[in-house]
């Protein structure tokens, strides 16, 4: 092999090791993707193993190789010059169309930021094995367990609004396929329901930076409910929910996933009994009534908002935060006076409030739904909605 046509990955964060095998990773590739008849490149780039070393080299030539022009001619001379010594026989002759794979990436970043977006997804990944592992990936897991939630052959669509939960939640989830204890299908997907320019631009950025292939589809619900005087955030929640059940099941998934956490759970419990009069919780997984098949869950039913903020801070990551088109016109002041008036906010004081005089508050609130007896309850309603008195059985 000419020295010329050799990749030079030596300032990408590439060892000499994989510098010298690149072609075997090309290889070992390709012999993955006869194996699997499979007529992309996708699956196996994400899943196969380098033959130089015991990791998956595929975010790496996402992030760091692709964008040389070069590099498919390249890919497909080392491939030719390999095969011609014999080194590897009886595989595919084409390279498949390589470029499909990194559709999502901006053509337009420039190579310095690669380079930086790059250290900032392995840092990211690599906090997420290590620092935070048990206070949120096995969280996560443990979710995932105790709950069910996630079967064999699942199409998932993984739901990202941009903020720091959903995007946590969309690189758990790509830890948790590395470890490819089963077979399940990752869709990332963003609905656009009328952010301003800012906010659609800040996702994007993140979804490149943090290495997540979103696909985003647009509606109008932030117009359809600007008008709408009572209860506009309901409206618009229930809405934004069926348009993801609607096109995540046009994708072929039978999930839903949202990125709600520990700290939401208990924070519905005390709004319901508060604001609504009843006990109810947010519950871990659900049966859609409208779209026939699908099922909503929550993976990070288990894992605390102060984890995920000290997470965000750690790897030096900003998120959108409220992107609501009510809010874009009005001044901070404004922003934090409506957010202090949230019944959600005061709901979340309180908690805040009563955890410092006793630091089980939180787990204890958690457990009440957990731990309901029936005999103490004065009525309750059962699946069907149908009400019963204590008095029925007294």
């Amino acid at each position: 092999m000419k020295k010329d046509n050799k990749i030079n990955l030596k300032d990408f964060g590439f060892n000499k090791k994989h510098n010298t095998n690149l072609s075997k990773c090309v290889i070992k590739s390709k012999k993955e993707l006869s194996k699997k008849n499979q007529n992309s490149y996708n699956e196996v780039y994400w899943e196969s193993k380098c033959s130089c070393c015991d990791k998956s080299c595929a975010q790496d030539l996402v992030e760091k190789i692709i964008k040389f022009t070069s590099l498919n001619e390249k890919l497909d001379n080392d491939y030719k010059m390999t095969e011609r010594k014999g080194k590897e026989q009886n595989l595919p002759n084409n390279l498949s169309n390589t470029q499909e794979v990194f559709c999502d990436i901006d053509e337009n970043i420039d190579n310095s930021n690669l380079q930086e977006n790059s250290n900032v997804c392995k840092k990211v990944e690599e906090s997420l094995r290590k620092k935070f592992h048990k206070t949120i990936f096995t969280k996560f897991c443990q979710g995932i367990n105790e709950y069910n939630l996630i079967l064999p052959n699942d199409k998932i669509a993984v739901c990202i609004s941009g903020g720091k939960d959903s995007m946590l939640m969309a690189k758990l989830f790509q830890e948790l396929k590395r470890h490819n204890k089963f077979n399940f299908e990752l869709i990332f997907l963003v609905m656009d329901p009328g952010y301003n320019e800012l906010n659609r631009k800040k996702i994007e950025e993140n979804a490149s930076m943090l290495n997540v292939p979103i696909q985003i589809f647009n509606s109008n619900i932030f117009d359809d409910v600007f008008n709408i005087e009572k209860s506009p955030c309901y409206v618009c929640a229930r809405m934004r929910r069926g348009y993801l059940y609607s096109k995540a099941k046009e994708l072929g998934c039978n999930k839903i996933a949202l990125g709600h956490h520990f700290d939401d759970v208990i924070e519905t419990i005390l709004m319901g009994m508060l604001y609504g009069g009843q006990i109810q919780t947010m519950m871990p997984k659900l049966h859609s009534t409208n779209f026939e098949g699908m099922e909503l869950i929550r993976p990070m039913y288990l894992i605390r908002e102060k984890d995920i903020i000290t997470w965000r801070d750690y790897n030096n990551l900003k998120f959108i935060e409220c992107a609501c088109k009510f809010t874009d016109n009005i001044s901070k002041e404004e922003k934090q006076n409506q957010k202090i008036s949230s019944k959600r906010f005061r709901i979340k004081q309180l908690i805040k409030l009563l955890s410092k005089e006793d630091e089980q508050i939180e787990k204890n609130i958690f457990r009440s739904v957990e731990n309901v007896n029936l005999s103490t309850i004065i009525a309750y309603k059962d699946k069907n909605g149908n009400k019963h008195f204590f008095e029925e059985d007294y």
